[in-house]
């Protein structure tokens, strides 16, 4: 059941990233209804992303991320974002992340906002 929680959370996520901010889009016309494989393909390379990736670079980043007080942690969401549309575009998925300045940092910040609000309502 958590697996599930996880994976839909992802997906959402990445459905309202790419509804709110401009700049981070899927190629594939249709909505979700049509192509719910591909937005699910993109929340488990996200989720995958920010379990094995993201703790390393967190760890790596320790100095920056005291240094700026925290702030630098948005600075790598926003980098796993970059990360993830790399990886979707090497499986052909058509999920893409326009730069870094402003459509990864808003993208980072709107899919954080929208797991803290799941993990919120959903409680374990």
């Amino acid at each position: 059941m958590r697996l599930l929680i996880w994976l839909v959370t992802n997906t959402l996520a990445v459905a309202v990233a790419a509804w709110i901010v401009p700049g981070i889009d899927f190629t594939d016309p249709g909505g979700l209804e049509e192509n719910w494989p591909t937005w699910l393909a993109v929340g488990v390379i996200l989720g995958i992303v920010s379990s094995l990736v993201k703790p390393v670079v967190t760890i790596l980043s320790i100095p920056f991320i005291i240094l700026t007080l925290g702030l630098f942690l948005w600075v790598i969401n926003a980098l796993m974002l970059l990360l993830t549309s790399w990886l979707a575009e090497q499986f052909d998925l058509g999920f893409v992340v326009d730069d870094f300045f402003w459509s990864a940092l808003l993208g980072a910040l709107v899919i954080t906002i929208v797991n803290w609000a799941v993990a919120t309502v959903v409680h374990d």
